[in-house]
């Protein structure tokens, strides 16, 4: 399969044998959730991974995903309450609820979360289940007065959500920045971070990771709707992004959510960024074993919209059938994958631009499938050769030759992409391409493969993508 699979870890798949399976089966990126555990706990799991990337011979990826600030309501006396549509219902920091009159008090310990707020903007809890809206401030911006939207019932710790609005806060907190030093001790290939809200998130992630003395890809979360207004930007400095489509379906409406989607998913693949889709990919087979027709739906047009990997949650963490789960979506990405390939008729053509590197890519693609060949094989110091013939979305299988395992393990974000590690032993980069095809029993004397290599000519001042050949075995 070319879309790529990642799989949440848990109680229900930490095992090995359960693991092993599961990558047996396309799981290709093992996410560690950090909003429940340490890189002590996941330590383990990290030397699992790299164990059967051995035992199976696949590169395979560890993805820490950083938890964020955590926007949730503090203790509601009398939990859990009935709310009625239209009472008022006070928020407020935990020292001003001596001071609410109505119905409830909701108290948030992130003075941030409160500065800006206005009369009429909207705010929602519990997944979206209450809906409330600001009516007056009070008490120097410290406590604030909402009219409830509709009837529900409010209970300690939930989430809450201020759609459209932005917090003067970093996504950065103090937790992620230790999580992720530990992290990248332990051998975390790939990072998430939630809560972005802007390109500056990006820049201090990445001055983090640097001040460990590596690189690391870095996936940005887009959960927020500030995020959407700056996507561009955004997508300039990430190295992929993460449609997490449940809390941002708590920002914008249930409605604009698919196009939202499509747009996101469209502008990763015109700028050569990894897209992730997230959140009920198959939430029903937590209790099942098969997943519903409206749910392996969305997974396909997911695939169809043009994600590069679909993401399990629940699924695979607490889920009674993991492995089931993956042989699924596996299943139903081969069969989405098969009609967006017939759909598509050939390769992407590129915007018109000034872009040597991408138009080199783009005729990779077309010289491949006018050939018929077996393959396109790139050799890549960073990947980005790999991430522009994976933007044309070829039927050609993509192989991409790296020296550097981080960028071996950060093609598995990529659709289409096969990374395997490069033979430095041999000097020219064009050579270790072709000793591969050699070497590669998929490949039968007499087949034919696109190579592409960057390997700097004298004159050439910048090191991109600059040969281009086909080469029979």
């Amino acid at each position: 399969m070319r879309t790529k699979i990642i799989a949440t870890l848990g109680p229900a798949s930490m095992d090995y044998e359960v693991m092993k399976v599961l990558a047996q089966n396309g799981v290709r990126v093992f996410r560690l959730n950090f909003s429940h555990s340490d890189a002590a706990f996941f330590e383990p799991i990290v030397r699992n991974i790299r164990r059967l990337e051995s035992e199976l011979g696949i590169p395979l990826t560890a993805l820490g995903d950083l938890c964020g600030p955590k926007v949730r309501i503090g203790d509601v006396q009398g939990s859990p309450l009935s709310v009625e549509r239209g009472c008022m219902v006070y928020l407020g920091l935990p020292e001003m609820e001596g001071k609410a009159e109505g119905c409830a008090f909701i108290s948030l310990d992130i003075p941030e979360l409160l500065v800006g707020l206005e009369s009429g903007m909207p705010v929602s809890l519990s997944d979206g289940m209450l809906q409330f809206t600001i009516t007056q401030t009070a008490v120097h911006n410290k406590l604030y007065v909402m009219e409830a939207l509709n009837d529900g019932i409010l209970t300690s710790h939930k989430g809450i959500a201020f759609p459209g609005k932005f917090h003067p806060m970093p996504a950065l907190t103090t937790k992620d920045r230790k999580d992720l030093h530990e992290g990248l001790e332990i051998g975390l290939d790939a990072v998430a971070l939630s809560f972005v809200q802007h390109e500056q998130d990006i820049i201090d992630i990445k001055e983090e990771i640097r001040k460990h003395g590596t690189w690391i890809p870095v996936i940005a979360k887009l959960e927020r709707k500030n995020a959407l207004d700056r996507l561009e930007p955004i997508l300039e400095l990430t190295d992929a992004v993460m449609v997490a489509r449940g809390d941002l379906g708590l920002e914008c409406s249930m409605a604009e959510l698919p196009v939202i989607q499509k747009r996101v998913l469209r502008a990763c693949r015109h700028a050569h960024k990894g897209s992730i889709v997230a959140t009920q990919m198959l939430l029903s087979m937590v209790q099942n074993p098969v997943p519903t027709r409206a749910e392996a739906t969305d997974v396909a047009n997911a695939i169809m919209d043009g994600a590069d990997c679909v993401m399990l949650s629940e699924e695979t963490a607490v889920g009674k059938y993991p492995e089931r789960v993956v042989r699924f979506i596996n299943e139903i990405s081969m069969s989405a994958e098969a009609y967006f390939l017939e759909r598509i008729q050939g390769p992407y053509m590129p915007k018109k631009e000034k872009n040597p590197v991408k138009y080199l890519a783009y005729a990779a693609a077309l010289l491949a499938e006018n050939a018929e060949s077996k393959a396109i094989i790139s050799h890549s110091d960073s990947g980005s050769t790999a991430r522009f013939l994976s933007s044309r979305r070829p039927a050609t299988p993509i192989y991409c030759l790296t020296p550097d395992e981080r960028v071996m393990r950060y093609m598995n974000f990529f659709w289409g992409v096969n990374p395997r590690k490069a033979d430095t032993s041999i000097e020219r980069h064009m050579a270790r391409v072709e000793r591969f095809v050699q070497d590669n029993p998929a490949f039968a004397p007499g087949d034919n493969v696109v190579l592409t290599s960057g390997q700097p000519t004298p004159g050439q001042g910048e090191r991109h993508t600059n040969a281009l050949k086909i080469y029979y075995k």
